[in-house]
């Protein structure tokens, strides 16, 4: 009797240890199950993913190709633009040019072209030549203050201010003489010739040869000299317009050993200060230089 207690009780625990292995084989089974159906599902995501990712690579190549498009017709467009920028250059510089060069031919067209004329035994003047806006000057710069003397307007201020820079240095010059018509020049030189007879062609140009019917040319002197002008050279007022004249546009017509007329220390004419200054600059003559290169500086003359 007790046997088949035993057998009971074992057959018993054996029901529920099979049942509590059952049951835990069932857990492990549908957590198994469980498992690989999260495993699918990220399996199928994994692929779903590099799916996506192939596609986008593809979309990339594709917008890194239109890129690559857009970018050359950028630069063809670039190019264009530079292209016509360069031919709109070209074309301003070209309106720029034929703009100066009207400027250049109308402010030539102002001014005389005899005035820087080399009138000593080269170029002629009639009769009929008489220079535009002449002024006169003013009595304080003159030696006779009774006696009118007259230069062109667009000179007077550089020939005051010539004065007045030497007045600073305090040398008191004065203007001689300025501008001779071709008739004054006549009579001049005809009383020079019965005076000293052939021998005035060596100081005294004929009509129509001289400077001084261009307005443009002036006789110094100083209260001390007078109309004599005796040792001009010898003078501190010579010195100080050799060093200085060329910055009021004025040069020596006729220096020492020149091949016109004897040297004549007082005589200078105005050229323009471009041209002044070349020729101080580099210790030329005005009646030296070639006619051609003079003309070149008939633009700048009052500048």
């Amino acid at each position: 009797m007790k046997i088949n207690n035993n057998k009971e009780i074992i057959i018993s625990v054996l029901i529920m240890l099979t049942g509590v292995l059952g049951f835990f084989v069932y857990k492990n089974v549908s957590q198994n199950k469980e498992l690989s159906q999260n495993i699918k599902l990220k399996e199928q995501a994994v692929i779903s993913l590099e799916e996506k990712l192939t596609q986008t690579k593809i979309e990339l190549a594709s917008t890194t190709q239109k890129l690559s498009l857009v970018q050359e017709e950028k630069n063809i467009l670039e190019k264009e633009v530079n292209d016509q920028a360069t031919k709109v250059s070209d074309i301003t510089s070209q309106i720029q040019n034929i703009t100066g060069a009207i400027g250049t031919i109308d402010k030539l067209m102002k001014i005389d072209p005899e005035l820087l004329k080399k009138y000593s035994k080269t170029f002629f003047l009639s009769e009929n030549y008489f220079p535009t806006n002449l002024i006169n000057i003013d009595n304080q710069y003159t030696l006779n203050p009774e006696k009118d003397l007259w230069i062109k307007k667009e000179i007077y201020e550089n020939l005051k201010n010539l004065i007045d820079g030497a007045r600073n240095s305090n040398l008191n010059i004065k203007v001689l003489s300025a501008f001779r018509s071709f008739e004054t020049q006549t009579n001049l030189k005809s009383i020079y010739t019965v005076k000293y007879g052939t021998g005035a062609n060596q100081f005294s140009a004929d009509q129509g040869y001289s400077e001084h019917q261009l307005g443009t040319a002036v006789d110094f002197t100083t209260p001390e000299l007078g109309e004599g002008l005796v040792n001009f050279e010898n003078e501190s007022i010579y010195q100080w317009l050799n060093e200085n004249a060329y910055k009021y546009g004025f040069t020596l017509s006729y220096p020492e050993d020149n091949t016109y007329y004897k040297f004549e220390p007082w005589h200078w004419r105005f050229v323009g200060k471009k041209l002044a200054g070349k020729i101080h600059n580099e210790n030329k003559n005005f009646q030296d230089l070639d006619q051609r290169e003079l003309d070149g500086y008939l633009i700048y003359i009052f500048d």
